[in-house]
């Protein structure tokens, strides 16, 4: 095998990625605000904080940033893990806790969402693209002191094809794999596959203890930084630095205390009140105060998510593309991400920044209502003939969003009736019936442009152009012909409007002045800790 590419620290290999079931993946509405009681509770919220600065009744524990290290440091996050298992559990929530604290991959990703090595310090790639060679770190070892070799890298990927674990389904073309040596592993494809690295990045590259017996569900045997030392299901977990950690990401914290709030009240004050030094995300709402007071640093992050407005492609309206576009020429995105705070970023297409194959696409459907009253008139409607749609979405979302966009359609003649649904009926309707006009979801996944070259997929839409196009930047050997042909399928699919973007959800988090290094790009997604401290006032 003669290698063509050598891939080690200053190297990255960026590729699409992980698309979880829905049903373990949905998140909850994160907007600037709510609907009816939301919205007062929210201004009361932002007023009593406003209050509390104005009266000196602010909280001022280790605001001052300039005294010693704090030994534990807690965080604030939103989505709790029912259980560890982390092979058999959908959900984010896992991925944030687990990935890079306590289990390892052959490679990860950093804050730009690009692959960098891991527990593979390199690797070859062969001519042809199929064959690739990890070189492992040495000398590694999982918490419980048993060495890490080749043969746990070899018994943990054939441990998750054999049993169809999470992530399996996403090692497209996977073969075989075998331990070359105690330090190398050679994985063989049936075809290239761009994705390869990137996929390997999450739960598929994870490399676990093979000799090691433990309740998943509520324990973890990794290789990370991080021991778990207590978990309570749906509310908090403890990790506690291994100190026996065998590489150079060392937790510069001894102790760090996950506490999970699905109350966002509950999430300001422990904030506000010292139980916790970080929060993320919190609403842009009530991010305000923080924003004002020198003892806080508020951000808001890139991420990947994208609020996906599906237009089902075989409707009976919405299979006319006239209809499509001019629904998208009728959406206000500015008003839309004005509403929720201003953080969020306007997305014309179906890849977010951080993906490779982005192309700023907000310029094909400017707001422009009097086009989109023409292309209606052009599809046979108009008032003597209304269109009449249904949208149809989770109430896990609120209904600030579906108030808006029947807002919007109804100013150019557009009767949108509105069905927020549990998110059980969802899933059935719309995702396996694909009973439905438009829908609402937001994909918060990454590198999933693979949902637009499936015509089985609940979007209903079916481009043999964009599928070849998919087909061939997976199996493009070079990273820049991937992304253009990438670049080229995606622009397809926005001129299609198969769906409109709504906006690209950014994550906005606060924390106490004295804290440094929180991850603020992607940690919904991953949420690497071990350079975490805290300097108490």
């Amino acid at each position: 095998m003669g290698p063509v590419t050598a891939h080690g620290a200053g190297d990255v290999l960026p590729g699409p990625g992980t698309d979880e079931e829905l049903n373990g993946r949905y998140r909850p509405m994160r907007s600037g605000g709510g609907a009816g009681p939301w919205k007062v509770l929210s201004l009361l919220l932002a007023l009593a904080l406003v209050a509390s600065l104005a009266t000196g009744h602010w909280s001022r524990q280790g605001g001052g940033g300039d005294g010693p290290l704090a030994d534990t440091i807690g965080i604030g996050l939103k989505l709790p893990p029912a259980n560890l298992d982390i092979r058999n559990q959908s959900g984010t929530a896992l991925d944030q806790l687990l990935i890079g604290n306590v289990y390892q991959g052959l490679v990860a990703r950093d804050q730009a969402n690009r692959v960098i090595p891991s527990l593979a310090t390199s690797w070859d790639l062969s001519e042809e693209g199929r064959v690739y060679v990890f070189h492992l770190e040495r000398g590694v070892r999982f918490s419980n002191g048993h060495p890490l070799e080749a043969d746990d890298v070899v018994w943990s990927l054939k441990d998750l094809m054999d049993n169809h674990y999470q992530g399996s389904d996403m090692l497209k073309g996977y073969r075989s794999v075998q331990a070359v040596d105690p330090h190398t592993v050679r994985l063989t494809l049936d075809r290239p596959y761009r994705n390869l690295l990137w996929e390997l990045s999450g739960r598929a590259g994870l490399v676990f203890d093979r000799q090691a017996h433990y309740d998943r569900k509520t324990q973890a045997v990794g290789s990370g930084p991080y021991l778990v030392e207590g978990f309570r299901p749906n509310d908090s977990v403890v990790l506690k630095a291994d100190p026996h950690y065998w590489g150079r990401e060392k937790a510069r914290t001894a102790t760090i205390h996950i506490k999970y709030f699905a109350d966002d009240n509950a999430a300001v004050n422990a904030l506000r009140g010292g139980d916790v030094q970080v929060l993320a995300p919190i609403t842009e709402n009530l991010a305000g105060p923080f924003r004002s007071d020198p003892d806080f640093t508020v951000r808001a992050g890139e991420d990947t998510d994208k609020y996906v407005l599906a237009f089902n492609g075989k409707g009976k309206a919405t299979s006319d593309r006239r209809v499509r576009q001019a629904i998208r020429h009728a959406i206000d995105h500015d008003q839309l991400i004005a509403s929720r705070g201003g953080s969020d970023r306007a997305l014309g297409g179906p890849i977010p920044p951080l993906d490779p194959g982005y192309e700023d696409l907000t310029g094909l459907y400017p707001h422009d209502p009097a086009r989109a009253r023409r292309l209606l008139e052009e599809a046979g409607y108009g008032s003597g003939h209304p269109l009449r749609l249904r949208l149809t979405y989770a109430n896990t979302y609120g209904s600030e969003l579906g108030d808006q966009l029947r807002s919007q359609l109804r100013q150019v003649g557009i009767q949108l009736d509105v069905r927020v649904v549990e998110f059980p009926v969802w899933l059935q309707d719309v995702h396996a019936n694909k009973q439905y006009d438009i829908s609402l979801v937001d994909h918060g996944e990454s590198h999933d442009f693979y949902q637009w070259a499936d015509p089985d997929y609940y979007y209903n839409y079916d481009n043999a152009e964009v599928r070849s196009l998919y087909d061939q930047a997976m199996q493009a050997l070079d990273d820049g012909r991937s992304d253009r042909l990438l670049a080229k399928a995606a622009r397809k699919v926005s001129e299609d409007a198969a769906a409109d973007w709504l906006f690209n959800y950014r994550v906005t988090t606060a924390w106490r002045r004295g804290l440094e290094g929180f991850p603020v790009n992607l940690n919904q997604s991953l949420l690497p800790l071990w350079s975490l401290t805290y300097r108490r006032g």
